[in-house]
């Protein structure tokens, strides 16, 4: 059942499609998407957490990766799951083009450290790094938890440029916009800070 009318017993479900405002209101609410995602240019929250490239960890620092250029930071809810693992192989594919472009692909999870590990391998294809966000720190400070398992990521990316201001975010289940999303974001930030 639809979570907004789970709590809704049988009567008052029927009762709600029988007005037609309330069941126009009703539909409204259901097909509206929830955007919890941190506003364009916003200052991006800084940290620091325990990440892993090709399985071998290290200390992934926002700060130091924005001195390389824009970070694409992306928020999944699990490794190994199937959208997840659709989402980590379209970045995999689009690695090199961010790296053109000067960006850090960042992907985060609550997932601990060592199944990232076996997931930067397996899924990352060891093109980009995975982050370990075990407390949900780093999720809650992005504004992007998991609206009905808050204990997960909800699935949001964000484009953050060099002075730590995010330009693009988008927040969508299916994890099929995501890279297309944040590769021409980039793109467009690169456009307006050529040097001439």
């Amino acid at each position: 059942m639809i979570p907004l009318l789970s709590s809704l017993g049988p009567f008052d479900l029927e009762t709600i499609m029988r007005c037609p405002l309330l069941a126009a209101l009703t539909t409204v609410l259901i097909t509206i998407p929830a955007y919890g995602a941190l506003p364009d240019g916003a200052k991006a929250p800084d940290f620091s957490t325990a990440a892993s490239l090709a399985g071998k960890e290290f200390k992934f620092s926002l700060a130091d990766a924005l001195k390389k250029g824009p970070v694409v930071l992306y928020f999944y809810p699990a490794a190994f799951t199937p959208g997840c693992t659709v989402e980590a192989h379209e970045f995999a594919e689009a690695t090199a083009k961010f790296e053109q472009l000067g960006a850090t692909v960042i992907g985060v999870s609550h997932d601990p450290i060592e199944k990232l590990d076996r997931f930067s391998v397996s899924e990352c294809r060891n093109k980009f790094a995975v982050a370990s966000d075990a407390d949900g720190g780093i999720m809650k400070a992005y504004d992007s938890v998991l609206p009905s398992h808050p204990e997960y990521a909800n699935r949001t990316s964000y484009v953050i440029a060099p002075s730590g201001q995010i330009i693009y975010s988008y927040t969508a289940m299916k994890p099929d916009q995501h890279v297309e999303n944040t590769l021409a974001a980039v793109k467009k930030w690169q456009e307006a800070h050529k040097k001439t």
